[in-house]
């Protein structure tokens, strides 16, 4: 019994790897394709720049997703070959998770870098044309009655 857990086992190791890194592999070169128009638009005066930032970024995408996938590899043994299909798809469900909020990270950051830089070039601010008071008429009949009461009282004064 513990040939048929063993050889189970090998093949869902063996099919988890193929699949976690050719999805790895595909998922980065999308996002390296993708996210270069970002990274242009965002170095649009160092071309050079925006492709060195896509190569890092997706050199990170490699190591921490192939580093993950790596750590949840293990996996009990699988007496069937039913549970053998049930490990591999929940060690995959939980890499496409990891794959998907590693996208949306890369995303997040490909936004920011890009507000950033169309806030650089934003002209600057221009300069008031007319004031608008904000005084309600009930401020304004207060002010009315301070004015009187300091006439009043300069004149009692004088």
């Amino acid at each position: 019994m513990a040939d048929g857990v063993e050889s189970y086992l090998i093949a869902v190791y063996g099919a988890y790897a193929v699949i976690s890194v050719g999805l790895t592999i595909w998922i980065a070169r999308t996002l390296f394709k993708n996210g270069s128009v970002f990274l242009e638009e965002v170095f649009a005066d160092n071309p050079r720049m925006a492709e060195a930032v896509n190569r890092l970024l997706v050199v990170g995408f490699y190591l921490v997703n192939l580093g993950y996938a790596s750590l949840i590899l293990k996996a009990e043994g699988s007496a069937t070959l039913t549970e053998a299909v049930e490990v591999l798809s929940s060690k995959l469900g939980l890499l496409l998770l990891s794959l998907a909020l590693m996208h949306f990270t890369n995303l997040l950051v490909f936004h920011r870098i890009r507000r950033r830089a169309k806030l650089a070039v934003l002209p600057p601010p221009v300069a008031p044309q007319m004031r608008i008071d904000p005084r309600t008429e009930r401020a304004e009949e207060e002010m009315a009655a301070q004015r009187q009461r300091r006439r009043a009282v300069a004149e009692v004064s004088a």
